[in-house]
């Protein structure tokens, strides 16, 4: 095989953004790259399936995730609880699979460090007047908590600087585009060859 060192890819954006979508998206277009399915104990909303969008637990059995090491990162969000299997991820990778993770900037700051060669991308909205046109129109709280979220997610955007790539969602076939662009320049690396490859085609006889 040639290159068989895989990546996990951690996506981050404020909600609204659309990260999710690009995520599912690009799984969707590109092999060998699989979509990581967080837990959380929030209720799924209408169309979402356990075991696909989410795994959807009680808080008890996500405590005792927690206090049993399971995931590589965890964090309240709004009330909800949302974590990441490392064992999941660590099995993807390990059996020749991309992952792409979207988690907000809690998550991302947990797993820095933890998986070496881990690739961090922010997504953008193209500006806070969109980012509220899309929470106010797909969720149901008022104008004061849509408001309040828009102002914690000023505090996460400025964490863009702590990432590899920031991706403006503003087309979202553009925005597809440059997140393709970057599996596929990640995937070409020098530090994703397998020198071994590279020995037994070129260097075999030396």
């Amino acid at each position: 095989m040639r290159n068989k060192k895989k990546s996990l890819f951690v996506v981050s954006a404020p909600s609204g953004a659309g990260k999710t979508t690009l995520c599912r998206k690009l799984c969707e277009m590109v092999p060998d790259i699989r979509h990581s399915v967080s837990y959380t104990t929030r209720k799924p909303r209408p169309g979402e399936e356990d075991g696909v969008h989410y795994n959807f637990v009680d808080e008890k059995r996500f405590r005792t995730m927690v206090a049993d090491n399971e995931f590589i990162e965890w964090a309240e969000v709004y009330g909800n609880l949302y974590g990441t299997s490392g064992k999941a991820i660590e099995d993807m990778i390990k059996s020749g699979i991309d992952v792409i993770l979207d988690v907000d900037v809690q998550g991302s700051k947990q797993i820095r460090g933890k998986i070496p060669g881990s690739v961090f991308i922010f997504v953008l909205p193209p500006s806070m007047e969109v980012l509220q046109t899309r929470l106010t129109g797909r969720m149901s709280d008022s104008a004061e908590v849509v408001k309040k979220r828009l102002g914690e997610m000023k505090n996460e955007i400025r964490e863009y600087e702590n990432y590899d790539y920031v991706i403006i969602n503003d087309t979202f076939d553009i925005a597809l585009n440059e997140l393709l662009s970057v599996v596929t320049a990640e995937r070409v690396k020098v530090s994703k060859v397998d020198s071994d490859w590279i020995r037994e085609n070129f260097f075999k006889e030396e």
